[in-house]
């Protein structure tokens, strides 16, 4: 389980391998890096921006293209880790932020799809990365207290004032992917995908891979727990969000080490890491998907790059499709 990928290429080859974001966007490989992990949610005793500047300077020299963070994540803290990072290097990344989720004085997180909020909260986010354009801009969640078409059409007025090159949503469903491309393109959707969370695979993919829209799988190794590291509720860092979710707790780790075991099993026998194996069935739900996992390890960095060069046999691809349900809501 804890083996190398045995590379005929070097993870800076293994990149090349890329996808559109969206119809007409720029060229990208189908592994990027979600930053939120660096300040948000995850091992919050094990932050250090230092080490994350290196580790996001290590994924442009490999080969990663793109970058993903939002003004929740800290909130703010993230987008300034990032900024931060690319100071020298913008012109070398795809750069993705998003907005209109709010985190209040009590740490709780609630949505706000206004137009005005929108803007605000774009252009601030543009400060804090120290840049006056990204190059896609997220709608984080849909507020259902707003008309899908509102929060949209305002998302479409920050492409023509030249604040972001395109435009993507986040967990939205077919019907509101829909009502938003009605509008104006919808170059991405970003959603969790992964071994234990494929449900997307059911509508939304399919749907995106009809419409030319990239599907970006957030969370393509299980909020880590299809790395194989994590077999009780202990192996989790101390400070950590993934504590509070169902899923983690200890009689669901218990109950969906049956997942992991298959998983550990079929990747010795292809002479892959676990990670390289739940990146890689991302990578093969369609051409137009891209997995995003997130790190601030240098090491896992390079390991979950290196999935980009992995195709999976059929017969390892049936055996993934009868892995046991995960046990806990995600």
């Amino acid at each position: 389980m804890n083996r190398h990928l045995p590379l005929t290429t070097s993870p800076l080859e293994a990149s090349v391998h890329t996808l559109n974001l969206g119809t007409e966007g720029p060229s990208v490989g189908r592994v990027g890096l979600g930053c939120m992990g660096m300040s948000w949610g995850y091992d919050q005793e094990g932050w250090d921006d230092a080490t994350s500047v290196r580790v996001i300077h290590q994924a442009i020299d490999t080969g990663v293209r793109f970058f993903d963070t939002a003004d929740q994540y800290g909130p703010f803290t993230n987008e300034r880790l990032v900024g931060k990072a690319l100071r020298d290097r913008r012109d070398e990344v795809v750069l993705a932020t998003k907005g209109g989720l709010i985190v209040d004085g009590a740490r709780r997180t609630h949505r706000n799809g206004r137009p005005e909020h929108l803007r605000a909260a774009c252009e601030a986010s543009l400060l804090r990365l120290g840049t006056d354009h990204v190059d896609l801009y997220q709608l984080h969640r849909v507020d259902p207290a707003v008309p899908v078409e509102e929060s949209w059409g305002a998302m479409a007025e920050l492409v023509e004032a030249g604040l972001t090159k395109a435009i993507g949503l986040s967990e939205a469903s077919v019907d509101e992917i829909s009502r938003a491309h009605a509008i104006h393109p919808v170059t991405s959707v970003q959603s969790e995908l992964s071994l234990w969370s494929p449900d997307a695979t059911g509508d939304v993919v399919p749907y995106c891979a009809e419409q030319g829209i990239t599907f970006i799988a957030f969370a393509p190794l299980g909020r880590g727990f299809l790395s194989g590291r994590i077999t009780t509720v202990e192996d989790l860092p101390r400070v950590d969000a993934r504590r509070g979710i169902p899923r983690f707790q200890p009689d669901a780790i218990a109950a969906n080490q049956a997942i992991t075991e298959t998983t550990g099993r079929i990747a010795a026998r292809l002479g892959i890491t676990v990670p390289q194996l739940a990146i890689a069935w991302v990578l093969a739900q369609g051409p137009g998907v891209m997995a995003l996992p997130g790190t601030k390890t240098p090491k896992y960095l390079e390991e979950n790059v290196a999935a980009g060069a992995v195709t999976l046999p059929a017969e390892a691809l049936a055996e993934l499709a009868d892995l046991p349900a995960a046990v806990g809501s995600r």
